[in-house]
């Protein structure tokens, strides 16, 4: 551009715009490592756990094995997970046994024991109960997830449908809107939470599973399950359980 042309040609007009600003090459190295980060952690954090209670296990189950029959007395060092293994065998002994006329014969009379020290007896009915609930292969089992109105209405909160009420609770309810007991779990950890009894009607059923709830109330929201095809409003909170 000259002092007699006012108007600049297009080279001086790209020279006079704003450059875009080149990444450098740190910028480049921290998102390499963001994202290499993100591939390793879950694989890192998946071995730590099952490393971890291996260990645990084996702490557990070794020291009834005698000291001449483990493993590191023959290779010279403590092989991880050969309590699990043994674990598993062990289980899965007991339980074809538990399935034939002598097994059951010989559960019964040990149960018969059981009833009559008192303390004891609390203790291993409320643990079978437990156990026979949330292994059972059957019906009773938190199989549905949820959203309920919970601290007030308004707020919604992921649950799990447990089942009907039963009992006195159930005679609480009326007959066509009967109570269902749901498990509101916290966030992160779902192992603790309340049980709550609410009328049917005030339940909206989900269409994701139990397992995608539990990874969006673990990770508090970071992690949502992958879309589906959204239903007509109300359609899903008139689903039977």
């Amino acid at each position: 551009m000259t002092e007699h042309d006012p108007h600049p040609t297009p080279q001086e007009q790209l020279s006079l715009m704003p450059q875009p600003h080149k990444r450098g090459v740190l910028a480049g190295l921290r998102a390499s490592f963001l994202t290499g980060l993100i591939v390793i952690a879950p694989i890192a954090a998946t071995l730590w756990l099952m490393w971890t209670l291996a260990g645990m296990v084996d702490s557990w189950v070794l020291p009834f094995i005698p000291a001449h029959m483990r493993p590191e007395t023959y290779v010279g060092t403590n092989l991880r997970g050969v309590g699990v293994v043994i674990f598993l065998l062990f289980t899965i002994t007991v339980g074809a046994l538990a399935r034939n006329f002598i097994g059951r014969a010989v559960i019964r009379f040990g149960e018969a024991l059981v009833d009559r020290m008192p303390v004891v007896r609390s203790v291993y009915n409320g643990v079978k109960q437990i156990a026979e609930t949330v292994l059972s292969q059957g019906d009773t089992k938190f199989d549905r997830a949820c959203l309920i109105d919970y601290p007030r209405p308004g707020l919604k909160a992921i649950a799990f449908v447990s089942a009907r009420a039963k009992g006195e609770i159930a005679l609480q309810g009326e007959a066509e809107d009967p109570l269902i007991s749901v498990f509101l779990p916290t966030t992160p950890n779902p192992t603790s939470g309340f049980l709550l009894y609410l009328p049917e009607s005030q339940i909206t059923y989900l269409d994701m599973s139990v397992e995608d709830a539990a990874k969006l109330i673990i990770s508090a929201g970071l992690v949502y399950p992958a879309d589906k095809k959204p239903e007509t409003p109300g359609k899903a909170a008139k689903k039977a359980a």
